[in-house]
């Protein structure tokens, strides 16, 4: 039977799952179109930013999908800030008409601008912190 915690557990394992790919994709494969996204203000290598996001990328998808029941409104609360956080990197992406794979274009770079505000509404509704 599918209730209403199964469709949050679910919902905060996929989510979990995707950061965790996309940590891993900070680390590997995507490693070099990541640092795309990263803001020239920042104080750190681009290289450096990337790697310390993509760890904790797979740190907070680990948690997600780990956490018992006790802690998981607080790691959705950390999740929802860590999207926030990386804002500013998707802001500067559009702005400097940088692309990188599956954001090739300005248009898909401005929808996924959108995206982001559901992210971190997807970190605090499935950890009931809605």
């Amino acid at each position: 039977m599918i209730n209403q915690e199964n469709i949050k557990k679910a919902a905060r394992i996929l989510l979990g799952g995707s950061l965790i790919l996309a940590g891993i994709g900070h680390l590997t494969f995507a490693r070099r179109e990541f640092q795309a996204q990263v803001p020239d203000p920042i104080p750190l290598k681009k290289d450096d930013t990337v790697v310390y996001s993509g760890i904790v990328e797979i740190a907070l998808g680990s948690t997600l999908i780990l956490t018992d029941e006790e802690h998981q409104k607080t790691i959705g609360k950390v999740a929802a800030a860590f999207f926030t956080a990386v804002f500013p990197g998707n802001i500067s992406q559009y702005v400097k008409r940088r692309s990188m794979p599956g954001l090739d274009t300005d248009l898909k770079r401005f929808v996924r601008l959108f995206f982001q505000p559901v992210l971190v509404f997807w970190a605090l509704k499935s950890t009931d912190n809605v």
